[in-house]
């Protein structure tokens, strides 16, 4: 049945904000303390993306991203804003290794992504002949890097494959779910980018990197966590958006997005909202399917946004069954090189890495494993039954764990991380700039600035900025937070 227009196209400073997630509600925030009414449509019934927590044994836990980077202030102060600055606790042990050649080996110390300034650096993780090889950089003649280089290719040109393949491939991976051969270094460590503009051998370039880390004296964590779990922190954004006046509309997907007069018409599938200004905060999927009709040229370059899907196995021990597992304490968790052939890219040990888990449940021992990289979604078809069983096998193998789980959970994010290829940065910009051409629209999240949490906050706070910007005037005096709404079908308190 076509929907009936609107009857009132009244424009009063209200900007709808489609994608609950954590860049979706940062926008969403950030709107209301400019003044700005806000109303953010959630396709799902659950906020906050990939962040999310869930019960293991009885105890919480994250079952998605667990930390923030600290040493960017946009997630810190966004947890802050919304009550949780007493909350933020540091890793208990930051102590990793790398399973890798048949042994959990330190995580090396002073490189950048893996890229070492100094070969001693990887020594144990890589062999006497790959660290030789490293050694040889600084006569070689010296490699352009052009507008980007992928990562993988220039670090393997100049240092040997055996540097990316044992160490700067899972680090990556670990953020990316990526193909250190494939993304880009511009986009995923723009500073080693920076440095290697500069010319000169690239231990050089890393060594300058450091000192001038040192320079900024930098103190604190460099991570943060959340007692109770980071995936707490969009319920708080979300209270916070509610109490600003915000309204939140769960299971609300967004079916087409239409230029009306000066603003926008936002169709659902049981209505039709009127908006002064939107903030696209969706995958690049969706956003591609909702930009088709007004923007062709962004849509396109959406579309071809390819993403890595992963799992989560999460696994409940009892501490008494772990007596000899010498393997599972002081450490953090370790990484995995895909080089070595094994299912698991990771293994994060909850219960040392935070205290707020250790103190939860003292009885019990919580780790979680990561599967699944670009291009391995086969392992995401698995029963869960099978990634629980890989997951013991790996384990068995690097640490000589023998117990049975007492729980299990498995939690699977089917396109969960887009890939950051060689010109991403270059596609982004030429979303931005096809976007920029539509008045009162803004994009933000993963997609963009970076997978990161501070980075999804940052790129919020950016779209909400414009936003307002393009509103001032707009709103103005006092505003009723009700949206315009026609042929509602549903109430609102029951959303």
């Amino acid at each position: 049945m076509q929907r009936p227009l609107h009857a009132d196209t009244t424009r009063t400073g209200h900007v709808v904000v489609i994608g609950g997630g954590i860049a979706g509600l940062a926008a969403a925030h950030r709107l209301l303390a400019s003044g700005l009414r806000v109303t953010v449509l959630e396709a799902t019934e659950r906020l906050g993306g990939k962040l999310m927590t869930g019960e293991i044994a009885g105890t919480q836990v994250d079952l998605g991203a667990e930390s923030m980077l600290a040493r960017r202030p946009e997630a810190v102060g966004l947890a802050t804003a919304v009550g949780l600055g007493g909350r933020l606790q540091p890793p208990a042990t930051a102590t990793a290794s790398v399973w890798t050649r048949d042994a959990l080996r330190p995580m090396p110390k002073g490189h950048v992504m893996g890229v070492p300034g100094d070969p001693a650096a990887l020594s144990g993780v890589l062999s006497p002949e790959g660290l030789a090889r490293i050694a040889e950089e600084r006569d070689l003649t010296p490699t352009a890097v052009g507008d980007d280089v992928a990562v993988g290719s220039y670090v393997a040109d100049r240092l040997g494959r055996e540097v990316v393949d044992r160490l700067v491939e899972p680090l990556l991976g670990g953020v990316y779910a990526g193909d250190a051969y494939r993304i880009s270094m511009r986009a995923a460590v723009p500073q080693l980018f920076e440095a290697v503009k500069e010319g000169g051998p690239l231990l050089d370039g890393v060594l300058r990197i450091q000192e001038r880390a040192a320079a900024r004296q930098q103190t604190g964590p460099v991570f943060q966590g959340i007692e109770g779990g980071i995936g707490t922190l969009p319920g708080a954004v979300a209270d916070a958006v509610r109490a600003g006046g915000g309204d939140i509309l769960m299971e609300t997907p967004v079916l087409g997005l239409t230029r009306s007069g000066q603003g926008w018409d936002v169709r659902t599938d049981s209505r039709v909202i009127a908006a002064d200004a939107v903030v696209l905060a969706t995958p690049a999927w969706s956003a591609s399917t909702l930009l088709a009709a007004e923007c062709p040229a962004a849509a396109v370059e959406l579309a071809a946004v390819e993403y890595a899907s992963m799992a989560l196995v999460t696994l409940a021990f009892r501490r008494s069954d772990l007596a000899g597992t010498g393997a599972l304490q002081g450490r953090s968790g370790f990484l995995v090189p895909p080089v070595d052939g094994r299912t698991i890219k990771a293994a994060t040990f909850s219960t040392n890495k935070w205290q707020w888990v250790a103190d939860s449940a003292p009885d019990l021992f919580v780790l979680r494993t990561s599967v699944g990289r670009y291009g391995e979604e086969e392992h995401l078809h698995r029963e869960d039954s099978e990634l629980v069983e890989v997951s013991l096998t790996d384990l068995a193998a690097a640490t000589g764990l023998a117990a049975r789980p007492v729980d299990t959970e498995v939690t699977r994010w089917i396109g969960g991380l887009p890939q950051y290829p060689v010109g991403h940065l270059d596609r982004v910009a030429r979303i931005r700039d096809a976007v920029a051409g539509l008045p009162g629209l803004r994009v933000c999240g993963a997609v963009y600035d970076g997978v990161g949490i501070p980075a999804c906050v940052a790129s919020a706070h950016r779209a909400a900025d414009e936003i307002a910007a393009d509103l001032t005037g707009v709103a103005t005096g006092e505003i009723d937070n009700t949206p315009t709404l026609v042929q509602g079908t549903r109430s609102e308190a029951g959303q």
